[in-house]
């Protein structure tokens, strides 16, 4: 008779028999952001499967897996799970396989998760890994490994080309969260290779913004993707009714009392919309000016006018 806990270890992989088995071109990884070198990797990944008729199947996790094994040094992710799912298919994925990250996850053998996942699974042909991967409990698998199981099954482990460099340092999620939190998004916005997307819902704040003649869209908790330094920003806002330019504010509005740490707002220039309970999408074009307190109303009116003339010239400028 099993005990519990092996039990409920079967029940926390039981994902593993809902796999399908597709000949495959496979990757792995944690794509936080799907950055311009994760594209690049599509990129290589579908050069491989095409001439076999492969699908090109991304693997990933539902979180970072060090949510799991080290809680004290997990990242705040660059995107939403169902946005990294977008990103993936739109980098030429034909199948992305989000795996749930569990301590039975982590548990998990080696040579078990390479040929339950990765070949029987999935029906991996193909494996395309960097010599650095390690995969399994406690990392002991690796490219090595992956060969030698390979070979006899008819499949092949193939290397991940360079990838991208800027001023001499390797493009990383790591990087680009760094950017971010110091309001770099031009930086953040080149490694990425599009514009950094923030997404929610809008909830009703407290209604500041309209008194002071700037009504904003106020996202509620939570939000999706990297909150980035304090500031105001230049954006793009989409919305259901379209797209309009948008000022942004990000933080704890300090000329007020009592808001809540890390507010995002969206100002929509020339446009009075009702966006209450209806979501909005905020691509990040350009850092306006940092967030700081001002003496009076009048003062914070005046500069919010100069905000908004500025973003809607940083705007006009990114659409020519």
């Amino acid at each position: 008779m099993s005990g519990a806990g092996e039990q409920g270890t079967a029940a926390a992989m039981a994902w593993i028999d809902e796999l399908e088995s597709i000949p495959s071109a496979i990757t792995i990884g944690k794509f936080d952001g799907v950055h311009i070198g994760h594209q690049r990797i599509l990129q290589q990944l579908r050069a491989l499967a095409e001439p076999d008729g492969l699908s090109t199947t991304v693997v990933t996790f539902d979180r970072n897996p060090l949510e799991v094994v080290r809680p004290d040094r997990a990242p705040l992710p660059l995107v939403s799970l169902p946005h990294k799912v977008e990103l993936l298919r739109a980098a030429g994925a034909d199948r992305v396989v989000v795996i749930p990250f569990t301590a039975a996850t982590a548990a998990q053998p080696a040579q078990e998760f390479a040929e339950r996942v990765l070949f029987d699974g999935l029906g991996g042909r193909v494996l395309l890994v960097g010599d650095d991967f390690r995969f399994g409990h406690r990392g002991a698998g690796d490219a090595a490994m992956l060969r030698e199981l390979a070979e006899p099954r008819g499949a092949r482990v193939e290397s991940i080309d360079d990838i991208c460099f800027a001023d001499g340092r390797r493009v990383s999620s790591t990087w680009i969260r760094e950017a971010l939190a110091l309001g770099r998004i031009d930086e953040a916005n080149g490694m990425l290779g599009r514009r950094h997307l923030l997404r929610g819902d809008v909830v009703r704040g407290f209604q500041r913004g309209r008194a002071l003649g700037f009504p904003t869209a106020n996202l509620g908790a939570p939000v999706e993707g990297f909150i980035p330094a304090d500031g105001v920003y230049a954006a793009l806002a989409h919305v259901d009714a379209g797209t309009f330019a948008a000022a942004v504010s990000i933080g704890d509005n300090p000329t007020f009392d009592g808001v809540a740490a890390k507010t995002v707002e969206a100002y929509l220039l020339d446009v009075d919309l009702d966006l209450y309970d209806r979501p909005i999408a905020l691509e990040l074009v350009e850092f306006v000016r940092p967030m700081h307190r001002f003496e009076s109303l009048d003062e914070l009116v005046a500069q919010m006018a100069r905000d908004v003339e500025h973003t809607r010239e940083i705007i006009t400028a990114a659409s020519t």
